[in-house]
């Protein structure tokens, strides 16, 4: 069974709900997935928008949320999950806004693309002290054995 990634919220290239984003809440969606493979140690979500500041002109890829060193075991996260809901073990990483935790849509111009990404790895990656995106992915390389991609769009109404 291939790795998926789903919402109840939103759907592959749909859109995401306001209650998720700057203009709402601000609090993370409800993530399920299924078909870890076997000899799985651990998952990293990300979830980034390639699209910054301008969908037309990207500059960019804003980072909205890093988790790492989630455990194999685990097939969702709940809605607004907060630091000590995560399951034990899992580790959070810096967000563009030089913070843990999740951090909605929040585009300053158009309709932007989120991509919520799931890897699993065949380590436990040891403690990167709030690392950024760039080195969780560094220390991921050679060890990612499957992922998969969940796109919500997300463009402000004022």
């Amino acid at each position: 069974m291939a790795l998926t990634l789903t919402s109840s919220l939103f759907h592959h290239q749909g859109d995401i709900p306001r209650r998720y984003t700057c203009d709402g809440e601000d609090i993370s969606p409800p993530l399920s997935w299924s078909g870890v493979p076997a000899g799985a140690k651990s998952l990293v979500l990300i979830v980034d928008d390639p699209d910054a500041p301008d969908p037309q002109a990207p500059k960019m890829t804003w980072v909205h949320w890093v988790l790492y060193n989630i455990p194999p075991g685990t097939t969702e996260f709940a809605e607004a999950v907060a630091a000590q809901d995560l399951p034990a073990g899992t580790l959070e990483g810096m967000n563009d806004w030089k913070r843990t935790g999740y951090g909605g849509p929040c585009p300053p111009v158009g309709r932007h693309r989120y991509f919520h990404k799931l890897f699993t790895l065949d380590t436990v990656l040891p403690n990167l002290d709030r690392p950024t995106k760039a080195r969780i992915e560094k220390a991921m390389q050679g060890h990612v054995l499957a992922q998969a991609e969940l796109i919500g769009g997300y463009k402000r109404t004022r």
